[in-house]
């Protein structure tokens, strides 16, 4: 006979059922903050890496007229080959390195899933990947769900946030065998220049490392040019590159990026995404097309507008009395609170409900992000000064 209570004990939650690697991973940090403000109109939000501009209409009219041809098919996994041919030569023209589009460059799903290629097919189980911090906070999660270690290398305000061969080489093993460098940096804005790479490179090649360089911000440098590490000598082959059309381009939604490197490196990335992805949306990858053929000017206004804001916000950050450094790329500000005596998610929590501005607290984006919050000035003058405005009153009220 059937014992009903043994079955009772025997039953499972669902939570049971899933990978222990998945279930302890906290919710991402920045999409809680941006669920709060969500219909909600008195708020400010600083906090979503977005751009607050249209994408330009010749670029929705592109996909729009070949929608209306019927252009809905599959493209080839890697992408369109005229898409990749552009990608190619926009990439030796603004950033001097070359890759051959027929085996060197797949098109993918927004750089999120180039990322994620990159980190499965260069992962086995146990392999440190070392990743400078505060960082995007995608990274650690997605080398943690690969089945690797995620070692986290702490950069510091007073040296604007760059990576310091010495900080690297202090968290180097024998298992050390993935390095991510994302500059211009999400969230504090820093920038690598050329002699700032030199020694990094140096340390790369002596320790076997392969690099994957997420410079989704490369275009959004203000005063000094982004320097690609690929570009360097002796880095061609041992980086692969990442980057897309969202931030520059303001093409968010269309979630069109792509990955280059190596054509062993990028054999492997593009058979995990022919079983998981096939390909990416046709519509997007015409629309980059198009970005790419007749959308560089646009694409330098925007940067124009955003230095501007950049400014605005970086010395109205001061006036109020954060402490903040100059961010020299990307679309956010990084202001020290310090100050305030407050963690930056009690400082986050409270601004939100008292000032009625969203920012990210610096602690989500890992080590070193304590004490900090994340502002993305990729909205409009208006809002900034408003914005700006309701911390002001809030800091008096501390």
């Amino acid at each position: 006979m059937i014992n009903q209570d043994e079955i009772g004990r025997k039953q499972k939650s669902m939570q049971d059922y899933l990978s222990p690697l998945v279930r302890d991973i906290p919710p991402s940090g920045i999409r809680r903050f941006f669920d709060l403000v969500s219909g909600s109109k008195d708020i400010i939000s600083l906090g979503v890496g977005e751009p607050d501009f249209i994408t330009p209409w010749h670029v929705r009219e592109a996909c729009v007229y070949s929608l209306e041809r019927g252009r809905t098919n599959y493209t080839p996994n890697a992408g369109l080959p005229e898409l990749r041919e552009a990608i190619a030569e926009y990439l030796y023209s603004g950033f001097q390195v070359k890759y051959e589009p027929s085996n060197e460059i797949v098109v993918t799903v927004g750089g999120s899933e180039a990322i994620d290629l990159a980190l499965r097919a260069l992962i086995s189980p146990g392999d440190e990947v070392l990743v400078p911090e505060p960082c995007y906070i995608a990274y650690s999660p997605i080398v943690t769900i690969g089945g690797g270690v995620s070692v986290g290398l702490e950069t510091f305000a007073e040296d604007n946030f760059k990576l310091k061969p010495e900080a690297l080489r202090a968290k180097l093993t024998p298992k050390s065998k993935v390095l991510i460098l994302s500059y211009p940096s999400n969230p504090t804005g820093g920038i690598m220049t050329y002699e700032d790479w030199l020694p990094i490179a140096k340390i790369v090649e002596e320790n076997d490392l392969i690099v994957i360089a997420d410079e989704i911000y490369a275009e959004l440098t203000y005063g000094s040019k982004h320097v690609s590490f690929a570009s360097l000598p002796g880095m061609h082959d041992r980086t692969i590159l990442v980057s897309g059309f969202a931030k520059a381009f303001a093409m968010t939604g269309w979630r069109v990026g792509y990955m280059c490197g190596h054509p062993d490196l990028i054999s492997a990335m593009l058979k995990i995404h022919q079983y998981t992805v096939m390909c990416a949306p046709i519509m997007g990858q015409i629309a980059a097309l198009e970005a790419l053929r007749n959308g560089l000017g646009e694409k330098d206004r925007m940067v124009d507008s955003y230095n501007q804001r950049r400014r605005l916000v970086v010395q109205g950050f001061r006036q109020i009395g954060l402490e903040c450094h100059e961010p020299e790329g990307a679309f956010y500000a990084f202001p020290s609170i310090k100050s305030t005596g407050l963690s930056s998610e009690e400082f986050a929590q409270r601004l939100l409900v008292e000032a009625k501005v969203a920012a990210v607290p610096g602690a989500v984006f890992g080590n070193g992000g304590e004490g900090f919050v994340r502002c993305s000035y990729a909205t409009s003058v208006s809002q900034l000064n408003e914005a700006l405005d309701r911390i002001g009153t809030f800091m008096k009220k501390l």
